[in-house]
C-alpha cells in the first residue's frame, strides 16, 4: 500500500491486481478516507480504546450502512493505509473533493464523537481533531458546532 501511495503522488495508478492482491472488494475511496483520519484521531493520545473501537464500529455501520464484517474490513485496510501514509493529506484531499460542507461537518462531528467516547479529551487529540479540520477547510466555528452536537449526542444516548 505504500507503494501505491508513491505511485499516486507521480500520478500512477496501481494495477487492479496491485492494488487489491487478496482479491477483496475495494473500499469506497471516501470511505478509506474518512476512516482513516478517524483512526488518526482515535490513536491521537497513544491509544485506541475499547470504547473508541466501538464508537468507531458503530459509526461506519450508520453512516457508511456497513455489515459488521464489512466495517471490520474497512478498518483493517484504513490502519494499514493510516501506517502508510506520511501524513493526513492523502486522505484529507479525497474527502475536500468528495465532500459538501455538510458531510465534512458530519465528519468533524463523528471525529469529536470518537474523541469524546472514552470519556476524555487529550491534548493530542485535541490537536488533532482540529488540524484535520482544517486540512478539510472547516472554519473553527463549525468545529466548535460539531464539538457541542457531538457532546450532546454523547449525554443524550450515551452512544456518543
Amino acid at each position: 500500500m505504500f507503494l501505491d501511495s508513491i505511485k499516486r503522488i507521480f500520478g500512477v495508478e496501481p494495477t487492479e491486481s496491485e492494488a487489491r492482491p487478496d482479491s477483496a472488494p475495494a473500499a469506497d475511496p471516501l470511505h478509506l478516507a474518512a476512516c482513516a483520519l478517524l483512526l488518526d484521531v482515535a490513536y491521537a493520545d497513544g491509544e485506541f480504546t475499547e470504547e473508541e473501537r466501538a464508537h468507531l464500529e458503530r459509526t461506519l455501520a450508520r453512516h457508511f450502512e456497513l455489515s459488521p464484517e464489512d466495517g471490520r474490513r474497512l478498518l483493517e485496510l484504513a490502519e494499514a493505509e493510516r501506517r502508510a501514509a506520511v501524513d493526513q493529506y492523502q486522505f484529507t484531499s479525497v474527502l475536500k473533493e468528495g465532500y459538501d460542507l455538510g458531510q465534512k461537518m458530519v465528519l468533524a462531528e463523528v471525529m469529536w464523537g470518537l474523541v469524546l467516547a472514552d470519556g476524555e479529551i487529550a491534548e493530542h487529540e485535541h490537536y488533532m481533531t482540529r488540524k484535520i479540520a482544517n486540512l478539510l477547510d472547516l472554519k473553527p466555528g463549525y468545529l466548535s458546532r460539531a464539538k457541542k452536537a457531538a457532546a450532546t449526542r454523547s449525554t443524550r444516548s450515551g452512544d456518543g
